[in-house]
């Protein structure tokens, strides 16, 4: 028995390793295996390491990075598949593997799996609440579409926002089916949330996600992880149109809106413009018999409201009275405002007579005179108690030759002598102003301003003055003053009948007499 064994050839494992491979290879070129997918790696190369498992067995598979892009389905754990593809050995680590070409779902059945499986976790994260979802705006302005440019499903959507309300409609295009498709329509939204107030695109009041019908592997872009979250992070309302009425997807429960059909996501963004006219009408008609019935009503309640008011001349009857009385009551008070004012002036009148104001002006010249005497004296004063000071001061410091002292002493004695003549100088200067306006006001009161006007004095016997004619009667001789002399009149009063008025016979003309120097309005200085 073990001499047979001997006669064996003899492998190096690497030979070995390699025939074998060689024998899997030539024995199964393309093989079809159903699974479950167990594991699933994806490093940073691109390629994907995943397991196809059943009940009992585990196989090990690859798929390349440049396969791996065009799939249709991404690969996840759990999910049934059908894989078809090459049988080879992997001779580092002694073990087969199938370096997978394609991979399709095994059915609607794992698809389907899938789907309840992402929808549960969606949900239970929130994503389909209703607290999430926005409203539409009633009046969009910019509408944007994210769907296949060449479908009919933008013509549809276009030709029926034309006709209920125009507007302007922004597309991005994208790929609605395949691997591609899922990555586009995220791309679509994202990109649609980032236009921004100064960007030359506007940004879209509302996005509709559209796609036309077809089967579950058909619109299963729709159901990948990141459509559903670009989705619900969209800050613009979004209507979910994907398929027909029965077709629900996961992007349908994420939308702030889900229309079963393109058409209904069209007229679901914008109201019918002609039905808002006719809105606008109703209402304008409503609000004009409003208005009119409102203007109706306060006509008439203003109607009855002045009946009740009284008329324009009996509200005026009593003002009109009470103003008639405030004028009579003003007449009698200025007569006898003015009757109080005259007492007043006649009263002052007494105390501004000429020999009173020849009196205050004779004691204020002997006030000023007293003044300048007592301020010759006290000069001389001064002078004499500075000249005996400097004459004391001059015996004591003669030894030590007290010259500068003397000057400095002496200049002070000149200023002081110089200040006390100004202050003199002044202080008369002052008098002399004060006499000089006594004056003024002496001449401005004195009579004889009066008699260059025209009017006389009249005296009679004692020099004293007649003011009324009866006291006529009583004196013996009437001297009258003019502006320019007095004469003598002798006195033949004889009262006329016709007017009443005393009649004068004059004696010849005395030559007038001048006026006394008192009487004179002369300068004193």
């Amino acid at each position: 028995m073990n001499e047979k064994r001997i006669n064996l050839p003899e492998y190096t494992v690497t030979e070995l390793s390699g025939a074998v491979k060689r024998a899997i290879e030539d024995g199964f070129s393309y093989v079809r295996v159903r699974g479950e997918l167990g594991r699933v790696s994806k490093p940073a190369s691109g390629h994907v390491y995943l397991d196809l498992k059943d009940q009992n067995s585990v196989m090990a598979a690859v798929i390349w990075k440049g396969v791996a892009q065009k799939l249709s389905v991404a690969p996840e754990q759990g999910l049934e598949v059908i894989a078809t593809g090459r049988l080879t050995t992997f001779p580092g680590q002694s073990k087969y593997q199938i370096i997978i070409e394609s991979l399709e779902p095994a059915g609607e059945g794992a698809l389907m799996a899938l789907y309840e499986k992402r929808k549960k976790q969606l949900a239970a994260e929130g994503l389909f609440d209703e607290n999430r979802k926005k409203p539409l705006p009633f009046l969009p302005k910019v509408i944007g579409v994210i769907t296949s440019p060449s479908g009919a499903v933008i013509r549809d959507i276009i030709h029926r926002i034309t006709d209920r309300y125009p507007v302007r409609v922004i597309i991005w295009p994208v790929r609605v089916q395949g691997k591609e498709s899922a990555e586009e329509v995220a791309r679509g939204i994202a990109g649609f949330n980032s236009l921004g107030a100064g960007d030359n695109i506007p940004r879209p009041d509302v996005l509709i996600v559209a796609r036309g019908g077809g089967s579950l592997e058909d619109l299963w872009g729709f159901n990948e992880e990141i459509v559903a979250r670009t989705a619900s992070q969209s800050d613009i309302p979004l209507i979910s149109a994907v398929g027909h009425e029965t077709d629900w997807t996961l992007i349908d429960y994420v939308a702030d809106l889900r229309a079963p059909t393109p058409t209904a996501a069209a007229e679901a963004s914008v109201p019918v413009r002609q039905d808002l006219i006719t809105h606008c009408q109703t209402l304008k008609t409503r609000q004009m018999n409003a208005v009119n019935r409102g203007l109706l009503e306060r006509s008439t309640s203003l109607k009855a409201a002045t009946r009740g008011l009284p008329k324009l001349v009996d509200l005026l009857l009593q003002p009109r009275q009470k103003l008639d009385l405030i004028v009579q009551s003003m007449n009698n008070g200025l007569k006898q405002n003015l009757m109080h004012k005259s007492h007043q002036l006649e009263r002052i009148t007494t105390y501004l007579q000429p020999h009173i104001l020849n009196q205050q002006i004779y004691v204020k010249k002997q006030a000023s005179q007293n003044l300048n005497q007592r301020f010759s004296s006290a000069q001389k004063n001064y002078l004499s108690i500075k000249n005996n000071d400097l004459a004391r001061f001059t015996s004591r410091f003669q030894a030590i030759n007290p010259i500068s002292n003397v000057k400095n002493l002496s200049q002070q004695i000149q200023h002081l002598n110089h200040r006390l003549a100004q202050s003199l100088s002044s202080k008369i200067s002052q008098k002399k102003q004060g006499l000089r306006a006594t004056s003024r006001m002496l001449e401005s009161l004195s009579y004889r301003s009066v008699l260059s006007r025209g009017y006389a004095v009249v005296r009679g016997d004692n020099n004293q003055i007649i003011s009324k004619a009866d006291e006529l009667n009583t004196h013996t001789e009437v001297e009258i003053e003019f502006s320019d002399g007095r004469i003598l009149v002798d006195k033949s009063i004889s009262m006329s009948k016709a007017n009443a008025q005393p009649i004068l016979k004059e004696k010849p003309l005395k030559k007038a007499k001048k006026p006394k120097k008192d009487d004179d309005q002369t300068s004193l200085f």
